[in-house]
């Protein structure tokens, strides 16, 4: 692959079709809702978009479109097997949905996110934090702090967490560093939390005043919890297994994807159908998020090549620009890759080379820039639906259930009015 794409291969038009996947995902669904819920529509949508990237793409070079479709059969491939393998374990019994219960929930959720990934956490938790609140009337700002928590910020702590941290392991950043960055996930969570918690305590008060009966006693659990599909923590232990063994002996791409998929065809031949029934399985969910995904992982090449090419002219030179400008970009386009982009430039900024990121850490300068973007990559995926891969597919597992979930754009300002703030105040404090 060129280091740097010419003008010709990816003029500034070539944006277009990444932009007008994410105003179809804005638009779509509030004005042909009947039409966008077919997943075969959104097939043909990025099919249709994708056409003039491809007649962009092939003349100049097609690894690139290979490489993107490589990528994004192994992020379904790792989304999939985590969506088949969750669906399979049912906590039987009942959770409180109360305000402390739901906070309590979302503060677990984001230590698991660490221990299993983003992807992982937000599929085994999503069903059974949703079943505890079946009682609330008011339930979309319950998934939103859960796509902000547990699908985004909470991941920071290791490099199971989020797919950019892990990419930065295998460019040179140890396992353990991520733990310094405690202080930056210890406030984000703790402010969320907080917030959190107030607000929920504010809806709830409101519901059980205008609910007919004592709200606090309909969420309180009537059943003891015990969990049925136990198996499948065997089989999400071995895609976790899978992700990491691929990343410390450098498999050949296809092993880790196939180790995945068996993980999953295991899943869904070993569990009972009485869990799937009770979970409510159904494969939309997965099939919406691949037919998308599609989409956007093919549009976004230009948008991806014209940043590498372009990065260096952006002349970032302090945490804070770094912060943010991997944090905005990581809303919108796939998070890794731009994680990669700034962390080249800032390890280029102290003399050290694009695939081996351990000489940041050599100075702390350096470790402040490699921090900022650890931090913007996996804090700024919350931003959008899109800007992880957990948000669209915990939307639609919402959706599914019943839940109205706001629009793309209704979203954003949820998280314009909460994260802003709060990534203002984590700029102030460590960048």
């Amino acid at each position: 692959m060129p280091a740097e794409p010419s003008p010709l291969c990816f003029p500034n038009w070539s944006l277009l079709p990444f932009i007008t996947m994410l105003l179809s995902i804005a638009i779509l669904p509030m004005t042909v809702s009947n039409w966008w819920d077919s997943n075969r529509n959104k097939t043909i949508l990025s099919v249709i978009v994708s056409l003039p990237v491809l007649a962009v793409v092939m003349p100049c070079d097609p690894n690139l479109l290979m490489h993107s479709l490589l990528d994004y059969v192994s992020f379904l491939t790792l989304l999939g097997a985590l969506f088949v393998i969750s669906g399979g374990i049912y906590l039987k019994g009942e959770f409180a949905g109360t305000p402390l219960v739901n906070t309590i929930f979302l503060a677990v959720g984001a230590l698991l996110a660490n221990i299993i990934g983003t992807t992982g956490a937000s599929m085994l938790l999503i069903r059974p934090y949703m079943r505890a609140n079946q009682a609330r009337q008011r339930k979309s700002h319950l998934i939103i702090f859960f796509i902000f928590m547990v699908s985004n910020i909470g991941g920071l702590l290791t490099p199971l967490g989020d797919p950019p941290l892990f990419l930065g392991f295998l460019r040179g950043v140890p396992f353990h560093w991520t733990l310094t960055l405690i202080p930056q996930w210890a406030l984000a969570v703790t402010i969320l939390l907080v917030v959190f918690n107030i607000f929920d305590q504010y809806v709830f008060v409101k519901e059980d005043v205008e609910t007919p009966g004592a709200l606090a006693e309909d969420v309180q659990p009537h059943r003891r919890i015990h969990v049925q599909g136990g198996i499948n923590v065997f089989y999400l232990m071995g895609v976790m297994g899978a992700a990491i063994l691929s990343g410390y002996f450098g498999w050949p791409r296809g092993i880790q994807e196939s180790i995945m998929l068996t993980m999953a065809v295991l899943s869904w031949y070993t569990t009972p159908r009485a869990v799937h029934h009770a979970n409510h399985f159904h494969f939309h969910p997965i099939a919406e998020v691949a037919a998308l995904f599609l989409g956007i992982f093919i549009t976004m090449i230009p948008a991806l090549e014209i940043l590498h090419a372009r990065a260096v002219s952006l002349d970032l030179k302090d945490p804070w620009q770094f912060f943010w400008m991997s944090g905005a970009l990581s809303s919108f386009l796939d998070n890794a890759p731009t994680y990669l982009t700034f962390t080249a430039m800032a390890s280029g900024l102290v003399g050290g080379r694009v695939d081996d990121l351990s000489a940041l850490l050599h100075s702390g300068a350096g470790e402040a820039l490699l921090a900022a973007v650890s931090c913007g990559s996996v804090f700024m995926g919350a931003n959008t639906y899109i800007g992880n891969g957990p948000n669209f597919m915990v939307k639609s597992i919402a959706e599914r259930s019943g839940i109205k979930m706001p629009s793309f754009g209704g979203y954003m300002l949820y998280s314009g009015l909460i994260l802003i703030p709060l990534f203002l105040v984590m700029t102030f404090v460590f960048f």
